[in-house]
């Protein structure tokens, strides 16, 4: 580690979760359908994104991804695969943080391996991310693509490093996926996924890396957590095996390090694992849900508006929720791909990822908007 170290300091510091990339990637291989547009903005969209003013982009070009604010709501680390200084297209995402105007950008992350989750410790002094430079320093293979979509659980461990990209620390060591990591509000708890167990579980652990809980045991897929402004509960999507089949099938692919994410709905639960509550129930993809700033709605992604028809890849919309299941809006309507959605401290900004204003396959986007309730 410290000779890794020692290496990543010699280079020059540059000025997706993991699931959800691989949606990215696989729905970008489709051709995409542009929207009529008048003024850049689709005609559609100009009439029902009304939650959303003053939408600015804050990257151009390469698969960016999980744009993720500081406590202080001041800056942005983001997953890219466009390095900012080269304008180059790299093979895999690398770590980066920016302001709020999509300036300043810079490498946190190694420069080695994949990386993916990143985010910001309180006090915007130290930020986290998941890698897999530990098992190599090249980009982790690409699954085989087939009828369905599967995402591969790499090797990932979860880092911590200082704002500079210095001071790099090791917080996790088993063997296996540890990723999906997010930090509560009070900055005492970190939640993330792991197959360390067996499955691919929800587990909490201190920020030094000590302490870990194993918060889920359902057999399945849980993960992508976010805690609830007063830190006391978490959101996450999740995947349940239903039938004998299905279960056999889930054990089949975990074996191989492999999952077929389709359908996923939100949980809530208490921050030590008690009192899980199923929050959708449309059978649709669900994921990246983040908590409103009242810790009584949820902002989250979804296909349940564009069903998948086998034909083509269905399109993926900001709703917004009720955490008691209620009340569910669709909140963009622009893209055929909108996610990562997250709330600034404040409530004022929210920050996604999207397709939209693209021409090209394989481009997403960094997007702020001021946040109309």
């Amino acid at each position: 580690m410290r000779r890794l170290t020692n290496m990543v300091q010699a280079k020059t510091v540059v000025g997706w979760c993991v699931l959800c990339v691989v949606v990215m990637t696989t729905w970008s291989q489709e051709t995409l359908a542009l929207e009529p547009q008048v003024g850049g903005e689709s005609l559609q969209a100009q009439d029902v994104e009304r939650h959303l003013a003053n939408i600015r982009q804050l990257t151009v070009g390469g698969k960016n991804a999980e744009a993720y604010f500081s406590f202080d709501g001041d800056r942005l680390i983001f997953q890219s695969t466009k390095d900012p200084v080269s304008q180059t297209l790299q093979d895999c995402h690398q770590m980066y943080v920016m302001d709020l105007k999509g300036e300043n950008i810079y490498r946190v992350s190694t420069g080695y391996g994949g990386t993916t989750c990143g985010y910001f410790f309180p006090g915007g002094r130290r930020v986290l991310f998941s890698s897999t430079h530990m098992t190599g320093f090249q980009c982790p293979p690409k699954p085989q693509r087939g009828a369905r979509y599967r995402w591969v659980l790499d090797d990932y461990d979860i880092f911590s490093v200082k704002i500079d990209g210095r001071d790099l620390q090791r917080l996790t060591s088993s063997r296996g996926y540890d990723a999906e990591a997010t930090i509560s509000p009070n900055g005492r708890t970190m939640v993330f996924t792991s197959v360390r167990d067996g499955d691919i579980d929800l587990y909490t652990m201190n920020i030094d890396g000590s302490g870990v809980k194993r918060l889920t045991k359902e057999v399945g897929y849980e993960g992508g957590a976010f805690f609830s402004p007063d830190s006391k509960r978490i959101v996450y999507r999740a995947q349940h095996p239903k039938t004998p089949e299905e279960l056999k099938a889930y054990k089949g692919l975990l074996a191989q390090n492999l999952i077929e994410p389709g359908n996923l709905e939100l949980f809530v639960m208490n921050a030590d694992g008690s009192e899980k509550r199923q929050v959708t129930f449309n059978g649709a993809s669900n994921f990246a849900p983040y908590f409103y700033v009242d810790g009584r709605q949820i902002i989250f992604s979804s296909n349940v508006s564009d069903p998948p028809d086998g034909k083509s890849r269905p399109a993926f919309q900001l709703h917004l929720i009720n955490d008691d299941g209620t009340g569910m809006e669709q909140i963009t309507f622009k893209g055929h791909f909108n996610s990562f959605p997250m709330f600034s401290p404040d409530g004022k900004l929210l920050v996604w990822v999207s397709d939209r204003n693209t021409t090209t396959r394989d481009e997403f986007n960094v997007f702020l908007a001021d946040w109309v309730p």
